[in-house]
């Protein structure tokens, strides 16, 4: 007897596009959402975005919502939201990394629903079922609810700094490496695998790769494309139930990076160096796999060395030969790679000198 079961839990509205931040009440109104909300953001998103919302929800006749403003993403920050939303219906994360996966995690405490609003393409989690939590001189991704409606106006993420939506092309991208150590992992340790979710994934960052000449600072064009990858890959992480379609052995590197040298580069610049190098051990040189990763990140110019995330050589291998360690997940770094073998890798795709 068939007995498989998925429960799969996507955004009912997703809304992109030039102005839309105007749309965020009717978006409300057509999720069925009424009550006091609660703007989860953060100084800079408040002055570009959020203050905005506060006025159209209130000239549309919408219960004047609650703003916290939060400064870092910690578990103190997740605690002062859930206290100052303890009364709220709904909470609206507006904002980049930080204020989005804190409304994430706290609406899921709460048990209330949650919109997602980005002022940066900097990241898949503004759409996807997982959030980043801190841990110590680290960070994990954890399961959470996704937002029951996304609002991302291309000309508020247009005009936010280049090196964010570098940092998301940049992960988008990864999904590459990420798909095949979930093959990988499918074959040879029999984790469960989405044929539907990995396709998703890989279409995204091929999204990226093909249009990366076209992706240009202060483009609304540009931000719409990015966008829309960012969305397709959290869906795809939606429907697998977990990160695996957007995480592999770059994240696993830029996770113990973060532990080695804490705040040297954005996470998305990281994961998309570290991709270069794990193509490499997954493919070999002859598929040349490696080459067209970094040639899309050149033409994006997001960073393809670790001289230009401003990390040593030698932080880098150390990084590749223990990334292992940081979770229980099966990818082409095995049980731990050699430092001569991680030295190659780096060596041969121009990652270091």
């Amino acid at each position: 007897m068939f007995e498989k079961a998925a429960w799969i839990r996507l955004p009912r509205h997703v809304v992109v596009g030039h102005d839309v931040l105007a749309e965020v009440p009717a978006v409300i109104d057509d999720l069925g959402l009424t009550g006091r909300a609660v703007i989860v953001t953060s100084p800079t998103p408040r002055s570009i975005a959020a203050d905005r919302i506060v006025e159209a929800m209130t000239a549309a006749g919408l219960d004047e919502p609650g703003v916290v403003v939060v400064e870092e993403a910690s578990y103190e920050s997740i605690e002062a939201v859930r206290e100052a939303a303890a009364s709220a219906s709904y909470l609206i994360g507006v904002g980049g990394g930080k204020p989005i996966d804190i409304a994430k995690l706290a609406s899921g405490e709460l048990d209330i629903a949650f919109v997602s609003v980005p002022t940066a393409a900097s990241h898949d989690g503004i759409v996807s079922g997982r959030a980043s939590i801190p841990d110590g001189d680290m960070r994990h991704s954890v399961a959470a609810d996704p937002p029951l409606g996304v609002v991302a106006d291309t000309s508020v993420l247009a005009e936010a700094p280049w090196e964010l939506t570098t940092a998301g092309c940049a992960d988008i991208i990864s999904n590459y490496t990420a798909v095949t150590d979930w093959r990988l992992a499918n074959r040879l340790r029999d984790v469960e695998y989405s044929e539907y979710a990995a396709a998703l994934s890989e279409m995204t960052a091929e999204m990226l790769v093909d249009n990366a000449d076209s992706i240009r600072p202060g483009l609304e064009e540009s931000a719409w494309i990015v966008v829309k990858a960012l969305v397709s890959s959290g869906v795809a992480m939606s429907i697998a139930g977990s990160s695996r379609p957007a995480s592999g052995a770059e994240h696993l590197i830029s996770h113990r990076l973060d532990q080695l040298v804490p705040g040297a580069a954005l996470h998305g610049h990281q994961v998309g160096v570290a991709a270069i190098a794990v193509a490499y051990l997954q493919t070999g040189d002859e598929a040349a796999d490696w080459r067209r990763i970094r040639d899309a990140l050149a033409s994006l110019d997001a960073p393809t060395t670790v001289e230009d995330l401003g990390i040593e050589a030698e932080t880098f291998i150390a990084a590749m030969t223990s990334a292992h360690e940081i979770r229980d997940r099966y990818t082409i770094l095995g049980n731990g790679i050699t430092e001569e073998a991680a030295r190659q890798a780096a060596v041969v795709t121009g990652v270091i000198e």
